[in-house]
């Protein structure tokens, strides 16, 4: 059994709107024993809330101010960003991070700021589903450093050599997200390093997922990552047991404040 290990979970709003903010949280938990810190990747959200920042500049500045915290965005829909574009991005922060890029990946949601329809992205689930699988072949691709040669029905990259590569040997390892009953979401997390199965409220939810995701593993024994998101102070063992490896702190986006944070970093990591 891997030993499990605990991660601060941060949305990106309002007082948390603010890189430096970020980056100071993220030299707090080093300090405090967190294995890593991950971020929400939104545009938009429902009111109260009002500031949003964006990632990949807040992880940046996380990374510049840790050395050995596993960063990364928990989780970013593929189907609004370019994969040639995040292909740099990535590669770049896992060089700058010295290998400590983890990418959370989901097909994302209109429901909660309706942050596809405002801006003319995608709204259907099942062409975001399309999009996010095409833009997963071709992040792998791009990471090996050979020239990528696709030519899909959402995305072309013609004959492109994506340099330089990721820091860690493997490629950067991805988790997908997803609703733990249903059947994609599983069938796609199985093809990767890990599975996010979101909004649970019991153990047996999780062990169910652990089950769902191995059977379409190629290799069930090999490594593999389950995420579950708590309540700070929540006991992670019943989760553990059935086969938890990171706990993510699960904070309200609609009241969370920096104070709050602050003290659940200092308290130290799930235990």
């Amino acid at each position: 059994m891997k030993p499990l290990k605990s991660a601060v979970w941060i949305p990106l709003f309002d007082e948390l709107a603010d890189a430096r903010v970020v980056a100071g949280l993220a030299a707090s938990a080093e300090e405090a024993g967190w294995d890593g810190l991950f971020v929400w990747d939104h545009v938009r959200w429902r009111l109260p809330v009002r500031a949003v920042a964006d990632p990949w500049i807040a992880l940046t500045a996380a990374a510049m101010a840790s050395e050995t915290l596993r960063l990364g965005p928990m989780v970013t829909p593929l189907a609004r960003r370019r994969p040639a574009i995040l292909a740099r991005q990535t590669a770049t922060l896992d060089q700058l991070s010295g290998g400590r890029l983890t990418l959370g990946v989901g097909l994302g949601s209109d429901r909660f700021g309706d942050e596809f329809s405002r801006f003319g992205d995608e709204v259907d689930e099942l062409k975001r589903a399309e999009l996010t699988d095409e833009s997963l072949t071709i992040l792998r691709a791009a990471w090996s450093g050979e020239p990528v040669r696709h030519h899909g029905e959402h995305y072309t990259v013609d004959d492109v050599e994506f340099l330089p590569r990721p820091a860690q040997d493997d490629g950067i390892p991805i988790w997908i997200a997803g609703f733990p009953g249903k059947l994609r979401p599983r069938r796609r997390a199985a093809r990767y390093d890990g599975f996010f199965p979101v909004n649970l409220s019991h153990p047996d939810q999780l062990a169910e997922a652990v089950e769902g995701v191995k059977e379409f593993r190629t290799d069930p024994t090999s490594p593999y990552d389950m995420v579950v998101a708590l309540p700070p102070g929540t006991d992670p063992r019943p989760y553990v047991a059935v086969g938890a490896t990171w706990c993510l702190t699960d904070f309200d986006p609609h009241s969370v404040k920096l104070a709050e944070v602050e003290a659940i970093i200092a308290e130290g990591p799930f235990s």
